[in-house]
């Protein structure tokens, strides 16, 4: 055998490191995108023009994204409003499990996370991820109250606060590094901006608005804050993350929109572009935010390598006022029933775009059923670590159908949906129960005498049947008792997933159970 020359053979041998460890660097900065999820707040199913042809206004970056990545059109929140949804997002748990059983937290109450529950964040810091939340929080975060409040939950509760301490059971006890924002809807006091733990500012001013479609509780609010100028405001610290962290990946960006939620503030160069009213005006500006943070993402050459997850926390609130709107052609829900806070369709099925260039080559359509509590575990497949049996337990990973890989039978299950009285509603397949006989919710039928006669479940086959008008629930009462056991096991066992049981929180006979005795 022939010798090579020592120069000749080092040269050779720092080559092929060079080539390993470039191969192995692009092995994990592929298993390692940048994630950043976008969630808009109350934006309906048919708000986004790829997803309703009859749209009255286009949404063209969301709509840029869905053609370039994955558009799910059976996608759900856990629950019909705001607080459940993001609960279960960041904990790829179903939001009733926890202490919350019906409603919505204020921005004075205290965290709905436990200390020991693992987040979304959490699971990516253990992988070295950067991690960050932007905008609306609306889980609870601990103030430091000058005095004990009873009434603390109460949206029109404004306890004493010293706006001076830092909070605690926020963001950054829950995973992230980095955090700005406020506690609870753009409409809820304090309007007080938090960064790190600590009020940006101490509020002595108190404002309110009464206008139907800007309105916001009285409250104090920080000379920082503006109403108007929140979304843009957090847009701008989202882009600046971006771009700090541009050499820092992997990073993950929970930015939590405020819109279009109310207050329906469009800033100016937005007004009257939808030809539609005030709230078609606000999708725009938040398709505008999609834009710009993709720009952002593309302008620091790291959009290839990133994750994007744009979704909503709910259907369209009826503040965005439904027959203004139909008169322009627009329906917020598209052909499906009810809107937020209602266990019908339009309030839990929502716009659900991935994009991510590196690894979605095409962009398609699919009908997989999926949930926001899913995100949890497709980020651990992504991360390439796994969820402990204590955590993620409703949280099934769609990495397959990003990566458009076959496989033999849905990825779920069955979905538990959830309205913001309490009421569940479980999906098997075409079939769709509904544990309650009205709406559980804010649409018709919802009062005491609108229930009067009608019966106690709903029972619809969403293939035939995607506006939900007609029960079933007498003639199938085999796929009634299959369902109701489904739903009955999820309760008791304290997941959805396979692993041992495990403890709901709170009292286990919340009164949204009596159906379980019929």
């Amino acid at each position: 055998m022939m010798l090579l020359p020592l120069e000749k053979a080092g040269v050779l041998l720092a080559v092929f490191l060079i080539q390993t460890f470039s191969v192995q660097a692009q092995a994990n900065h592929k298993s390692s995108p940048n994630i950043v999820i976008i969630l808009a707040d109350d934006l309906g199913y048919g708000d986004v023009s790829s997803y309703n042809e009859n749209a009255a206004f286009t949404t063209p970056h969301i709509d840029q994204l869905a053609e370039q990545g994955v558009r799910f059109t059976d996608a759900h929140t856990s629950s019909s409003v705001c607080t459940p949804t993001r609960y279960g997002l960041l904990t790829g748990r179903y939001n009733w499990r926890s202490e919350l059983k019906q409603g919505v937290l204020s921005g004075y109450s205290r965290s709905l996370l436990t200390k020991n529950r693992l987040t979304l964040a959490d699971l990516l810091r253990k992988e070295d991820y950067r991690t960050a939340f932007i905008g609306k929080w609306h889980l609870g975060w601990n103030w430091q109250l000058e005095k004990q409040n009873k009434n603390i939950d109460k949206l029109d509760s404004r306890p004493e606060v010293d706006f001076s301490q830092p909070i605690s059971m926020g963001p950054g006890d829950h995973g992230f590094i980095y955090s700005y924002g406020f506690s609870g809807s753009l409409d809820m006091p304090p309007y007080v901006y938090v960064e790190n733990s600590r009020p940006t500012t101490i509020p002595k001013d108190t404002t309110v608005n009464y206008d139907e479609k800007g309105f916001w509780r009285k409250g104090l609010t920080g000379s920082d804050f503006s109403h108007t100028d929140v979304l843009p405001h957090l847009t701008e610290k989202s882009m600046q993350y971006i771009r700090k962290q541009a050499d820092n990946q992997p990073f993950l960006l929970y930015f939590a929109l405020p819109a279009p939620h109310t207050p329906i503030l469009p800033t100016t160069e937005f007004i009257g572009t939808s030809n539609a009213n005030l709230y078609g005006d606000f999708v725009l500006q938040v398709d505008g935010v999609v834009g710009q943070i993709t720009q952002a993402l593309e302008e620091e050459g790291i959009l290839e390598e990133t994750l994007i997850i744009f979704a909503s926390d709910n259907g369209a609130s009826p503040r965005a006022d439904f027959e203004e709107l139909a008169r322009a052609g627009h329906d917020p829900s598209y052909i499906y029933r009810g809107h937020k806070a209602d266990i019908y369709e339009g309030g839990h099925r929502i716009p659900f775009i991935a994009h991510w260039p590196e690894m979605i080559e095409e962009g398609f359509i699919t009908d997989e059923t999926v949930s926001t509590v899913d995100i949890m575990a497709t980020v651990a497949d992504i991360a390439g670590t796994s969820l402990p049996d204590d955590a993620g337990e409703d949280s099934y990973s769609f990495l397959p159908v990003l990566l458009h890989k076959n496989y033999s039978k849905p990825l779920r299950e069955a979905t538990v949906f959830h309205s913001i009285s309490g009421r569940f509603a479980l999906r098997k397949g075409p079939w769709k129960l509904i544990l309650w006989p009205g709406s559980g919710g804010w649409s018709f039928p919802r009062t005491k005498e609108d229930l009067q006669g009608r019966p106690d479940f709903q029972l619809y086959n969403l293939e035939e049947d995607p506006g939900e008008e007609h029960n079933l629930v007498d003639q199938y009462p085999g796929k009634v008792k299959e369902l109701k056991a489904l739903m009955e096991k999820y309760v008791k066992e304290g997941r959805s997933t396979p692993g041992d049981p495990r403890p709901n929180d709170g009292d286990q006979q919340w009164p949204q159970l009596e159906w379980m005795d019929k």
